[in-house]
């Protein structure tokens, strides 16, 4: 029995728009959830209060009280010193007369109390509306902040939300993560599968070759040894393609000996109608950290990036100069069509091919070779619409 596979990856916005719905319901949830909390919360500390209001009238108004009624009076008091409500009473002429629950330190002179208690008094005039005492004509008001339970359940949604942002942010970041890794392992496992697939032929063309050469006259060295040019082209594409997902080796090149033969070759392999110069501007012993055949790579992908903007009609410049003793520079101008300025950093990312069969990943490619294995830098120098476009290559020492 054979079960249905999902390809998560080629639904991530469907998975991606669910799970922000999902986020989204629960924080809206939450904050309605939370606000009728408070809202229970904030009445039950008034009535609270508004209680201990009217036991003060009460025992104003009637000055022989029993037990029952002095055992509830504290009874009262204690809850609202448990629950944590900071209470202030205050006379007619509003100056603080009780407090409770402001922890006040008990080393305090009568008059610093004082102060203390009108400061904050102060601030609870923000907080809540007062409640009135009536003690037989003589008015005392009652003033209050929240609770701390109450404060933090008023902050409590924000930091839920926070915390589900967060949680979104990281849930991206894993998904994102674990794709770019399953497109690594198909990737590298595609290089080396194809790698090793052209190990037959390129085996079996190597057979040929030093079949001609038996008989030279009847297979001219010239056309044979053009063909072992190409074979051992095509024995360094292997060496890319299998090396992919290795780190690859770096030593000390001579630049100059690089640059100059590959373009060479590759003059020869492009349209007739693209003309290709080359201009060295270095020391010609001047070497530079690298590995050939990776960055032999880069020159080919920029450069038929350059043809396939041409059409195969037009000119390609090259020209490698020193910027300073550390770094060397290798401009690739093309007469082609040009890039928009807001595309320059478009033309890197993996998939964006102006081609119909392109598979958009040549300048990919060519870009972290050169950044991440030759610590260097490529970017587009300058570009103009109609006009060509100069790819600019710094290599560091």
């Amino acid at each position: 029995m054979k079960f249905p596979t999902i390809d998560i990856y080629s639904q991530k916005n469907l998975y991606q728009l669910f799970i922000g719905i999902n986020l989204a319901l629960i924080g809206i949830a939450s904050v309605f959830y939370t606000y009728n909390i408070v809202e229970s919360l904030d009445a039950r500390e008034q009535r609270q209060l508004t209680v201990y209001a009217q036991l003060i009238e009460y025992s104003a108004n009637h000055p022989d009280l029993n037990e029952d009624y002095t055992a509830l009076f504290q009874i009262v008091t204690e809850n609202i010193r448990q629950s944590r409500i900071p209470t202030i009473l205050v006379s007619e002429d509003l100056k603080p007369i009780g407090d409770i629950n402001l922890d006040l330190p008990t080393t305090l002179s009568k008059e610093e109390r004082q102060k203390l208690l009108q400061e904050a008094f102060e601030d609870m005039k923000e907080d809540h509306s007062p409640i009135v005492v009536d003690l037989l004509g003589t008015k005392q008001y009652i003033y209050y902040s929240d609770s701390p339970l109450l404060v933090q359940m008023r902050y409590y949604p924000y930091v839920q939300l926070l915390s589900l942002l967060v949680l979104a942010f990281l849930a991206y970041l894993v998904f994102s993560a674990s794709r770019t890794a399953e497109q690594n392992r198909v990737w590298v496992g595609l290089a080396k599968e194809t790698a090793h697939q052209l190990g037959t032929p390129i085996a079996s063309l190597m057979g040929w070759v030093s079949f001609f050469r038996t008989d030279p006259e009847r297979y001219p060295e010239e056309y044979t040894g053009e063909i072992e040019k190409d074979i051992s082209r095509l024995e360094m594409i292997t060496s890319r393609f299998s090396s992919i997902g290795s780190a690859p080796t770096m030593k000390d090149e001579n630049i100059s000996e690089i640059i100059g033969p590959f373009l060479d070759y590759l003059k020869r392999r492009i349209s007739t109608k693209v003309k290709l110069e080359f201009f060295n501007e270095i020391d010609p012993q001047r070497s530079m950290y690298l590995n050939r055949n990776l960055f032999e790579w880069v020159i080919e992908n920029i450069c038929k990036n350059a043809v396939d903007a041409m059409t195969g009609v037009g000119e390609i410049k090259v020209r490698m100069f020193s910027l300073n003793k550390q770094e060397v520079a290798i401009d690739i101008s093309d007469t082609g069509k040009g890039i928009p300025r807001g595309s320059w950093q478009n033309v890197f990312k993996p998939g964006v091919s102006t081609k119909k069969r392109g598979w958009g990943l040549g300048l990919t490619l060519a870009k972290r070779i050169v950044e991440e294995y030759h610590g260097g830098k490529l970017y587009v120098k300058s570009s103009e619409v109609g006009k060509g476009t100069t790819f600019r290559i710094i290599l560091k020492r």
